[in-house]
């Protein structure tokens, strides 16, 4: 497998055939291609295998970073792995830690098997500088974290390797397995199957693809989705979910050309990309959904943005910075509330200024920019900037009474809310706040007033 880079790299524009800089990764984007990596080989931490905080949100990694692991006991149990950047800044060599895995098992062998996962990290970035890995973990149990860890010689390599190709064909049970002690042998299940001509397995072209999106196999993913067309959605969904700039060169392969793409299978590959934190596949994907998906529904960007606001939020916010005001206008309305629940000013601007309705979620979004005050400057300023509450939605007045948050309650009576109705609609909804409640009515006994205006001069003309 190719080795993971930090930086962006595109073919340049003056001297074709070669690559120039073209920025740096974010961290997250790295990390899932790692991870992704560390999964496909049986390497992943058995407990956790997480990226630390600071590298959240779109933050690149640095130029010159390097990366290195350590492993050790934990203060109390388990063993852990903590994967660190390193880069110059200021002339000074600053240190952050990037990642931090725990198994759960804490004798020798747990030990001596987290060792070897850092060293499949080190490799990961740097290469082995010689073939592939070959080791494996042999043992007994599926819940014993024991075992033991043995160098392969060529001929053993050779002979384990068939056995296991054989089982996979047999035993699907034991086929997640056993393509991770392949791809831990021979660094891709597909190249082994080209590089030793083996008898023909009894795998579909498509089983062949998705082995291919796996193991980053370009040229193997391109002979075997092509004969498979009929099969092209499905490929799109599992191209989406694999990390890496060849899981973005898979998913545009799949897309060129096609106008008829199935709109459920489009979702769920920009979900596969929003969930392996993949901004730039992300992007793509909405950019050319109108142009892939023959029925596509008006709400689709506002449905992706709310899918990454749970655990991509950075991602979120560049769709709704990308959408234009008719692809907002048809989000759905707790876009508005998921980022009220931040007191996100800025997202939710945008989202009004480019005509977002609150619509059931208004009562919701209102009362938590009202509760206990604080942040009700946010929800004046959102309904100063455009009106997104029904007007007959006598919920989200009552949300702002509630919360005796008069000068919200003084704007939706502004832009039209008939107070005496509300008034009839919340007799029986609870009593309390008489304080806000004349307050407001006294305001709205000033809109209802006929405008008086004066004569400029005697027998001049008196307006009404």
């Amino acid at each position: 497998m190719e080795t993971i880079r930090f930086e962006k790299w595109k073919p340049s524009a003056e001297a074709p055939g070669r690559q120039e800089y073209a920025g740096q990764r974010t961290a997250q984007e790295v990390f899932e291609e790692l991870k992704h990596r560390l999964e496909s080989q049986g390497y992943l931490p058995d407990e956790y295998f997480l990226l630390d905080s600071y590298w959240e949100n779109g933050r690149e990694i640095p130029k010159e970073a390097s990366i290195f692991c350590t492993a050790d006991y934990g203060g109390s149990e388990g063993v852990y792995l903590d994967a660190y950047l390193q880069w110059p800044e200021h002339n000074q060599l600053i240190t952050r830690k990037f990642i931090t895995g725990k198994t759960l098992g804490e004798n020798g062998n747990d030990l001596d098997r987290m060792f070897l996962i850092s060293s499949a990290i080190t490799k990961a970035f740097h290469g082995d500088h010689a073939d592939h890995a070959r080791y494996m973990k042999i043992g007994g149990v599926e819940d014993d974290t024991g075992g033991a860890v043995v160098h392969l010689s060529q001929q053993e390599r050779r002979t384990i390797i068939n056995a296991l190709v054989e089982q996979r064909e047999r035993q699907e049970n034991a086929m997640t397995q056993t393509e991770q002690l392949l791809r831990r042998m021979t660094g891709s299940i597909t190249a082994y199957i080209n590089e030793v001509g083996m008898r023909p397995l009894r795998m579909s072209d498509y089983d062949k693809a998705v082995l291919a999106i796996r193991d980053g196999e370009m040229a193997a993913f391109t002979e075997y989705s092509a004969k498979v067309p009929d099969q092209a959605d499905a490929l799109l969904i599992e191209a989406a979910g694999r990390p890496g700039l060849v899981g973005r060169n898979m998913t545009a392969m799949l897309l060129n050309g096609r106008t008829g793409v199935d709109y459920g299978s489009y979702c769920d590959a920009c979900k596969k990309a929003i969930d392996i934190n993949d901004l730039e596949k992300t992007l793509f994907l909405l950019h050319w959904a109108e142009h892939a998906v023959s029925q596509m529904e008006p709400s689709f960007y506002g449905e992706m943005a709310s899918y990454a606001y749970l655990n991509h939020r950075f991602i979120s916010q560049q769709i709704i910075h990308q959408c234009n005001e008719k692809q907002i206008a048809a989000a759905p309305p707790r876009l508005l509330e998921q980022f009220a629940a931040d007191k996100d000013y800025r997202t939710l601007s945008a989202l009004v200024e480019k005509g977002i309705s609150g619509g059931s979620s208004s009562a919701r979004t209102l009362h938590m920019l009202t509760y206990e005050g604080r942040d009700s400057w946010i929800a004046e300023s959102m309904l100063e900037k455009r009106m997104w509450v029904d007007l007959h939605d006598h919920n989200a007045l009552h949300a702002c009474v509630q919360n005796d948050a008069v000068d919200v309650a003084k704007l939706l009576l502004d832009h039209g809310m008939d107070f005496e109705k509300y008034q009839q609609w919340a007799e029986h909804r609870g009593g309390g706040h008489e304080e806000t409640v004349r307050t407001l009515s006294e305001h709205w006994q000033e809109l209802k007033a006929p405008e008086q205006h004066e004569s400029p001069a005697q027998g001049g003309m008196t307006l009404a």
